[in-house]
């Protein structure tokens, strides 16, 4: 039986891994949506809805939590200021996990990771793009 084997270890160390987990929830926090693959985004997962719970009552330990696991300072405040309001009656479910083709050169299973709700300015972005495809 396999015993206490809560995790993913990814195929990498504690430290490679520790790494990979912070720089793609940075990254998921600042763009709101990566594409990455399925047993990555699932660890993501894991690690990105536990810092939205913690964000959603400002504190300075949340705050300090947040910047041990997170790399740029600016998107610590984007998740306490922008991104956990908008989940603040909502008890979980903040990602979500859409299924992609997999992918060309070695066939891993690939997918999109994203927060189901979408802050003002990447909406704004969003409909940017929709006005430049139009003309």
């Amino acid at each position: 039986m396999k015993h206490r084997i809560g995790f993913n270890a990814l195929s990498r160390n504690h430290a490679e891994r520790k790494a990979l987990k912070r720089n793609m929830v940075t990254s998921l926090f600042r763009y709101e949506r990566i594409e990455t693959t399925k047993a990555k985004a699932k660890e993501i997962q894991r690690a990105a809805e536990k810092l939205i719970t913690r964000a959603k009552v400002d504190s300075v330990h949340n705050r300090r939590v947040a910047s041990a696991n997170l790399y740029d300072e600016a998107v610590v405040n984007k998740l306490f200021t922008e991104i956990a309001p908008l989940y603040a009656e909502v008890n979980g479910g903040y990602t979500r996990i859409i299924k992609t083709a997999s992918r060309f050169n070695d066939s891993a299973e690939m997918a999109i990771l994203e927060l189901t709700k979408k802050t003002e300015k990447s909406e704004k972005k969003a409909k940017a793009k929709e006005k430049k495809a139009d003309k």
